[in-house]
């Protein structure tokens, strides 16, 4: 979930996407495919980090969130991370080598990873065919058993482990990064 995408953009980009349910049944077969085990919980929609820590105390596992950026060069990135960590946009892009950070806009990430905003999720990588997006893993967040993301629509949270993350990033061919956050 990206801090400036709100519940009124979404209705306009949901109905420019398959249905959630055939998009969350498209997941669950990857993962079955890979042999990855996950656990899913359903829940009203939430659209930001404030909102899903209403959660927090029902939902076991590691909470999260996704950001989607772009530099000032047109790269993309995909950060997830722990809920709870401040990520410094500024000290990220030196620590990537990278120009100036700003948050992709709702059409970009509609375009490349098709997700509407609010439901931001590494497992979102699975539709950018291109590699388009570099993804940024938070390796505070790969130190838990299990992680909590939105499973390519933001009513449900699904539980995966930090190794299954890993195989899934890598099986979507995208250049993929666990550093220590900035």
């Amino acid at each position: 979930m990206s801090a400036h995408q709100s519940p009124k953009n979404t209705p306009d980009f949901e109905s420019r996407l398959p249905p959630p349910e055939a998009r969350e049944a498209a997941l669950y077969e990857k993962l079955s495919a890979l042999g990855i085990t996950w656990k899913t919980h359903a829940h009203g929609p939430v659209f930001t980090v404030e909102e899903a820590r209403s959660l927090k105390g029902v939902l076991p596992g590691t909470h999260t969130k996704n950001l989607f950026l772009k530099d000032k060069k047109d790269g993309l990135f995909l950060v997830s991370t722990r809920e709870d960590v401040r990520v410094d946009l500024n000290a990220l892009a030196r620590l990537l080598n990278r120009p100036r950070f700003s948050f992709g806009a709702p059409e970009l990430l509609l375009e490349t990873l098709r997700i509407a905003p609010g439901a931001v999720t590494p497992f979102s990588l699975m539709n950018d065919r291109d590699a388009r997006v570099r993804a940024v893993f938070d390796a505070g967040m790969l130190v838990h058993d299990s992680i909590n993301f939105h499973p390519l629509r933001n009513d449900r949270t699904t539980a995966i482990s930090a190794s299954d993350l890993m195989r899934f990033a890598r099986d979507t061919h995208h250049e993929l990064l666990v550093l220590a956050l900035p």
